[in-house]
């Protein structure tokens, strides 16, 4: 017998990717292969002697600087228990005119469209994968995440800010997830676009995906909304070892952006090797290749991937069912990739 209440027993609800304690290569879930900074998990100890009491709920240790590195106000920064966090409040309360987004993208925006009842537009990528937003008409708010995922292409940000000049009275939501392995940001544009909000996360760049800390950059009046939500819900989302580690992070600029360089290097390289091999792929701007074979089908590689202890994403929507998703690794751990696709029946030698 179910007592979830009728209007949710039809939830499809996400699918993360694979996690496991077993020893592989894991190349799944887009997270960073090197480890946070020293200074990250040294203030992550000394906040532990502080969990008997509340974190901040204003969570200025984090907003401060993060506003200082984009060069904003503080009022113009949210900060929330991951991007996850920060994208409900965002379909909880700003879509009353609707939603629209690809119809391939991060799979969170169908589950809390569905979640909320809301009146949602799902948009088709275009042939090549990427978006028109032209295509994207009438007064619903506009939600993509650029870079895209699990294509990894980007728009240019005068696209995007020529779209809200466009329409003034629209939101328009860019998930930055990915911004940081690429030049597409729009938090330099957003003091001449306050219909543009940018959502982000420490998961990626930060090293940060188990801390859960993801924020917002916007205008003042945007973030006042967004904190109105949050301070209904629970103030105290984020937790106080999160928010020594951003701040932490914060501080270890240097440290990231070696990673992050490393980590792009490594994806140029990655996307080369598996052209040679036969493989196509998109002009990726991620910590990720989108990649397919024109004779070995992706649920084939991620299977035969798998057995041998590495694991990949595939999705099993028709449109980029031939395709795998390869998380960025280690350099080391990218050449073992490549030579057990070397391996698999059909891919080019």
């Amino acid at each position: 017998m179910s007592f979830l209440d009728s209007q949710f027993q039809h939830l499809v609800p996400y699918v993360p990717g694979e996690q496991t304690r077993t020893k592989v290569i894991k190349l799944n879930t887009n997270e960073n292969p090197y480890d946070p900074p020293q200074r990250v998990i040294e203030a992550a100890k000394v906040a532990a002697t502080t969990l008997s009491r509340y974190s901040d709920p204003t969570c200025h240790q984090v907003i401060e600087p993060l506003a200082q590195h984009f060069q904003v106000a503080p009022e113009n920064v949210f900060l929330g228990n991951g991007s996850d966090e920060v994208l409900f409040f965002l379909f909880q309360g700003f879509m009353e005119k609707g939603v629209q987004f690809p119809d391939i993208t991060y799979g969170f925006y169908e589950v809390y469209s569905d979640l909320f009842h809301l009146n949602t537009q799902v948009i088709p990528l275009k042939e090549d994968l990427s978006i028109d937003l032209a295509e994207y008409t009438g007064d619903a708010t506009v939600i993509i995440a650029n870079p895209n995922a699990p294509t990894g292409l980007a728009i240019a940000p005068e696209v995007i800010c020529a779209f809200a000049e466009q329409h003034p009275h629209r939101l328009i939501i860019v998930d930055e997830a990915y911004s940081d392995f690429s030049e597409a940001s729009l938090v330099p544009y957003l003091d001449k676009h306050p219909n543009i909000l940018v959502v982000g996360t420490f998961s990626k760049s930060r090293h940060l995906a188990g801390a859960r800390l993801g924020y917002a950059v916007g205008s003042k009046e945007l973030i006042e909304d967004l904190n109105k939500l949050k301070f209904s819900h629970n103030p105290y989302s984020v937790n106080a070892m999160t928010l020594a580690c951003g701040e932490a992070s914060l501080q270890a600029q240097d440290y990231v952006d070696e990673c992050t360089n490393k980590i792009i290097a490594t994806r140029e390289w990655t996307q080369q090797e598996l052209q040679k091999l036969g493989f196509e792929t998109t002009k990726s701007q991620t910590n990720f290749v989108f990649c397919q074979h024109p004779r070995v089908a992706g649920e084939t590689i991620f299977k035969q991937l798998k057995a041998q202890n590495i694991l990949v994403r595939w999705f099993s929507n028709p449109r980029i069912a031939n395709y795998v998703r390869i998380s960025i690794g280690t350099q080391a751990e990218m050449e073992t990739l490549l030579q057990a696709i070397k391996e698999i029946e059909g891919v080019d030698l």
